[in-house]
């Protein structure tokens, strides 16, 4: 017989592959007890939701699984579906995601944050500020993954100069009561005297409690800068559309369910998310600030000397390692060019509160997706170096290449094509439930949610997917979220972004485990940071995080997207649901 840990471990290890032949067959039921058409969509997307959850194969592979079973089952025929792959959204999120590879091949974002670090100083809770201001700003333009792992060698560079070595740091938090632990420390502290061992005079215990008190301290500062990159990247990655594959697929789900709605593009969300951006960065940063000791009084009166070297020795580091840029090169120069370019056409070019330069176009034929392949594809031709006249009158000039901003080979190996299938699964998906039927069937069974106010349904929406995407990718949450939520919207009489935009914001807040998104994976990975560090910090910036959502869809969020009124745009989708409620009703009562 076999221990049953032993079969536990063997289960666990094929857990994988479990997973993915247990799931198609718990979830055939539904094709029995749901309508056919409904129930056979219900059936895909719950098997999705499972492999998405679990990971049971790669997220991008089963993002693809609507292009097999949608046809096969009947639900979408494959010309309705492969389209939904490569959508104008796709290609927005693409020149994103290109316009970051070039300001990571040229060191734009390291020069970037040096700066901000210059400038903000190196009191620890200012360079904690210093740090998610960077991560932040960084993280809006750079995906949050690319902003984590560039910023945190910068931190810990840092740390190490304000606070020495990490393992000398970890040696001298042991605690007193171990006596292993103790002449350890003690012999750290004191190597030459021998006699401290036998002796214990009071000074001296007093000395190395506070050696032990000063490295704990120094530890909870090094946990605090550690956590607060990746915290900062995923707030900052909410403020503009290309931040975020979460923010892309609201706006490609508006223009599925919703073909009039045009309220979303870059400028107004920017103008709707950055301000919440900011008032969430800032509480976020009074509570690591507070909970790892950067705001503390005792920084300021004990052992002014010794700290304020570390503090010019850390400073030194910052400015060392902004002297090695050197001077600003030709491929930075233009790369800025460009990028503010990027940026002022897509806020300029239909801000709704005034009119944008889209005005002088065919109107509806320019979306942001134009702008944002436009200045791209001037990465790939524009000259890394200083153009000259001189090199062609001069014949001894060597003949350099001609190297442009950005190749295309680098392009190919730094965009992660799996987000992009992922974006297009999501559509996919959503265009599946609207045409099965499925999501008007969901939202006959919401019907009960009516009686709650619509203000503290969004506070629930929010804390529901923001707990959701703790385990889940925020990508796979909020393809499997928004669908019912635009449906529950319509259902109750509320506007729908109400609803949709807490959801999407809210599906980038997780902050509470290792696993929930990459950055967290990445600070975690560095060792000194323990799951229990992460559930603390994260569950109050949780909190803050639903309360500073709510706040910002209740005051201007309201005004800006007219959120108060029930729009005429969502009005053909309500018609058509209600006609097929009550053509279901009339059939019941004929055939009653």
């Amino acid at each position: 017989t076999m221990d049953p840990a032993k079969f536990s471990r063997k289960l666990w290890g094929a857990r994988k592959q479990l997973i993915l032949m247990l799931a198609p067959l718990l979830l055939l039921p539904l094709l029995f007890v749901v309508p056919p058409k409904e129930g056979k969509c219900l059936y895909v997307v719950l098997l999705m939701a499972v492999y998405w959850c679990t990971e049971a194969l790669p997220l991008a592979v089963t993002a693809m699984l609507p292009v097999c079973l949608f046809p096969t089952m009947g639900i979408l025929p494959s010309k309705k579906v492969c389209p939904q792959y490569f959508l104008e959204t796709n290609f927005l999120f693409l020149s994103g995601l290109v316009m970051a590879s070039a300001i990571e091949e040229c060191g734009l974002h390291r020069r970037i944050a040096l700066k901000v670090l210059k400038i903000v100083g190196v009191k620890p809770a200012w360079l904690i500020l210093g740090m998610m201001i960077t991560s932040s700003f960084l993280s809006m333009w750079l995906s949050n993954t690319a902003t984590t792992a560039m910023m945190l060698p910068i931190a810990n560079a840092i740390l190490e100069s304000l606070f020495g070595n990490l393992e000398t740091l970890k040696e001298n938090c042991k605690d007193k009561s171990d006596p292993e632990g103790d002449s350890r420390v003690k012999m750290h502290v004191l190597p030459c005297e021998k006699q401290v061992l036998t002796t214990e005079n009071t000074s001296e215990q007093k000395n190395l409690e506070e050696v032990r008190r000063e490295a704990e301290y120094q530890m909870k500062v090094w946990k605090g800068f550690l956590i607060s990159i990746p915290y900062a990247a995923s707030i900052g990655g909410t403020a503009t559309l290309t931040g975020t594959a979460p923010n892309l697929i609201l706006v490609g789900q508006l223009k599925s369910y919703f073909p009039e709605c045009d309220l979303i593009n870059f400028g107004s969300w920017f103008v709707f998310a950055f301000p919440l951006m900011l008032i969430f960065l800032i509480l976020g940063w009074i509570w690591i600030a507070f909970l790892y000791g950067g705001l503390n009084t005792r920084y300021l009166c004990v052992k002014h000397d010794e700290r304020a070297a570390a503090e010019a020795k850390a400073k030194a580091v910052i400015d060392e390692d902004y002297k090695k840029l050197g001077p600003i090169k030709f491929a930075e120069g233009s790369i800025t060019f460009l990028f503010i370019i990027f940026a002022v056409l897509l806020f300029t070019r239909d801000p709704k509160f005034v009119n944008g330069w889209s005005v002088f176009f065919t109107k509806g034929y320019v979306s942001d997706a134009v702008t944002g392949v436009i200045i791209i594809s001037i990465l790939f031709f524009f000259p890394s170096q200083c153009p000259s006249l001189r090199w062609w009158f001069d014949s001894r000039a060597s003949n350099t290449p001609y190297v442009p901003l950005l190749s295309w080979r680098k392009a190919q190996e730094s965009v992660p094509w799996n987000i992009i299938l992922l974006l297009g699964g999501g559509f996919a998906m959503a265009k599946g439930c609207e045409e099965s039927g499925l999501a008007v069937w969901i939202g006959n069974h919401l019907q009960p949610l009516a009686q709650v106010p619509p203000a503290v349904a969004v506070i629930f929406i929010t804390a529901f997917i923001a707990c959701f995407t703790e385990f889940a990718s925020n990508t796979a949450t909020i393809i499997i979220f928004l669908p019912v939520i635009a449906e529950l919207a319509i259902r109750v009489n509320v506007n729908p972004l109400y609803f949709m935009i807490p959801a999407t914001t809210g599906c980038s807040y997780a902050f509470m485990l290792p696993v929930s998104t990459p950055p967290n994976s990445i600070a975690f990975a560095s060792g000194h940071l323990m799951v229990k560090d992460m559930v603390k910090t994260g569950f109050v910036m949780n909190i803050l995080g639903i309360l500073c959502v709510s706040l910002a869809v209740n005051t201007w969020g309201l005004h800006m997207f007219n959120l108060h009124t029930y729009p005429d745009w969502a009005r053909p989708l309500n018609a058509s649901s209600a006609t097929v409620a009550t053509h279901a009703i009339a059939t019941m009562n004929m055939t009653g």
